[in-house]
């Protein structure tokens, strides 16, 4: 694959910084579309504008990944966006869940539950599958 002057690929901004279109970032993260518009239209993510593209630069790359690991932790989006918020308070460059003891205690907490939530309601549907396999 050739690659081209820095700032005329199309994947550059004019300072070299690499940039990303809707497309990259929801194939690269395995999102659709929809939902990077519905991060964007939340506040969570926001990218530049080029008439109708929109175009996300690495900082938005990288709160995506941060939205991401919120979401597989169990957190909301308002959850997160407080989150980031902070984040986006503090001095460090490098985004990530700022999370305290607390916060954590309380998602394992709360992820535990909903885990034996789940666990009791795949029993009640499992025995409810043998009684029909058996009636019919």
């Amino acid at each position: 694959m050739n690659q081209n002057a820095a700032g005329s690929n199309p994947n550059e901004t004019g300072d070299g910084a690499k940039s990303f279109t809707i497309g990259d970032l929801a194939r690269e993260f395995g999102v659709t579309l929809r939902t990077l518009r519905f991060y964007e239209d939340r506040g969570l993510l926001s990218p530049r504008r080029d008439g109708t593209a929109r175009i996300y630069d690495a900082r938005d790359r990288e709160r995506l990944s941060v939205i991401l690991k919120g979401k597989q932790l169990g957190f909301t989006l308002t959850e997160i966006r407080a989150m980031l918020a902070e984040e986006r308070s503090g001095n460090g460059p490098a985004m990530n869940l700022k999370l305290s003891l607390d916060q954590v205690e309380d998602q394992i907490r709360h992820l535990e539950q909903q885990k034996i939530e789940i666990e009791e309601a795949l029993k009640e549907l499992k025995a409810r599958r043998a009684s029909l396999a058996a009636a019919a």
